[in-house]
Parts: C-alpha cells; sequence; structure tokens
C-alpha cells in the first residue's frame, strides 16, 4: 500500500487540506489486511480513533513564536506538525510512535542534527531487550531509521524514516518517531538545526 501524500494547508486551502487528510486515513479494512498480527476489530478502532484525531492545528497553543519553525508530535493522534517560521509552510504527517508509555518522552526540544543516509546502533537498553540484534547498521534498505534522520537534543531520539511502511500510524518504535521515507525526506528540507520540536 503506498503512503498518501501529507497534508500541506494554507488558510485558502484548510477545508479542501482538511477533507483530503480525513480521507486518506479512512481505510480500515485495508488497514487490516496490511497488519496480519492484528485482528480486524482492533485495527479498525485504531484507524478511527486517528481519524477523528488527525487534524490541522494552530502553532499558537504550543509555542511561543516560530523562530527557526516548529514540529509538534503528537504521541496521541500519533500525527507531527510542521510550521515554517515565515508561516508559508504548514504540513501534518501520520507517525509511528514508542511501543509503551516508559519508552515515551515527551516535552520540549529541538533539532541538533541532520543526516541523510543515516547508519544505525541500539541504544545500550535496546540491546539488553534484544541481544541478537546487530551492533551496527549502515545506511540502506536494512536500517531502521530509514533515508533521513533529525537528531533530537534528547540522547538516542530522532525523527527519522522506516523501510518498513507498516509501522506509521502505530506504537511500534523504541522511542522515536517514524515517518514514511519521502515524508521525512520532505521534512528534511524544512527544518533546520535549531527548529524547536514539541512531543505532547
Amino acid at each position: 500500500m503506498s503512503p498518501r501524500p501529507p497534508l500541506s494547508l494554507n488558510r485558502r486551502r484548510f477545508m479542501g487540506g482538511s477533507a483530503l487528510a480525513l480521507g486518506s486515513l479512512a481505510a480500515p479494512a485495508v488497514m487490516a489486511q496490511t497488519f496480519p498480527e492484528e485482528n480486524e476489530r482492533d485495527t479498525t478502532e485504531i484507524v478511527r480513533h486517528n481519524i477523528s484525531s488527525f487534524r490541522a492545528l494552530e502553532w499558537q497553543p504550543y509555542f511561543a513564536s516560530l523562530s527557526m519553525g516548529a514540529i509538534l508530535v503528537d504521541t496521541t493522534s500519533r500525527a507531527l506538525h510542521f510550521w515554517s517560521e515565515d508561516e508559508t509552510v504548514y504540513k501534518l504527517y501520520p507517525t509511528s510512535v514508542p511501543l509503551s508509555e516508559d519508552l515515551t518522552r515527551r516535552g520540549r526540544t529541538s533539532v541538533v542534527r541532520k543526516v541523510e543516509g543515516p547508519s544505525w546502533s541500539p541504544t545500550p537498553a535496546m540491546k539488553i531487550r534484544n541481544p541478537e540484534w546487530p551492533d551496527y547498521v549502515g545506511p540502506g534498505p536494512d536500517n531502521p531509521l530509514g533515508t533521513h534522520a533529525l537528531y533530537l537534543g534528547w540522547t538516542y531520539y530522532r525523527i527519522h524514516g522506516t523501510h518498513d511502511t507498516r509501522k506509521i500510524g502505530r506504537r511500534s518504535s523504541n522511542g522515536c518517531i517514524g515517518l514514511y521515507n519521502e515524508h521525512i525526506a520532505e521534512l528534511f528540507g524544512y527544518a533546520k538545526v535549531g527548529t524547536q520540536v514539541l512531543l505532547i
């Protein structure tokens, strides 16, 4: 199943864009087939929950300004919002979120590094939980960080792509926020080192 494009809005296109975002997620039967490990009823409930929460937001309740741009990650609705500093760009992307509350970090940080073709190594905690995992994975189709990564001010936390598109819209990560590769590539182009980030 190919991912849908992100919602891109300006004030004139708000209503049409909102309908597009809802339409892109309203396919519970397809989602159930994509994830055979989940039963159809549970997947349908997940998708319905996401449809009700996946909506455009204003930046003002979350940030004092848009200096350097702003990224809001809503772990409940599994959505990432981006606003450019000059307010000409607004993007809304579906995401994967951490598997559990103990892996979820919330609060304010910023983008401290941008890497195209990132490499990956498991954290010490991941290695304890999964000793069979490799110590290092280079860039490429087997890399869990996908094609691009935005490194955050918190150690080990990133917003990154994924080659496993089944993870998007689900609790599936060890702490990071995952996007479709084409979406992280687009966000990578907009975000700067210093872009403010808020996880709620």
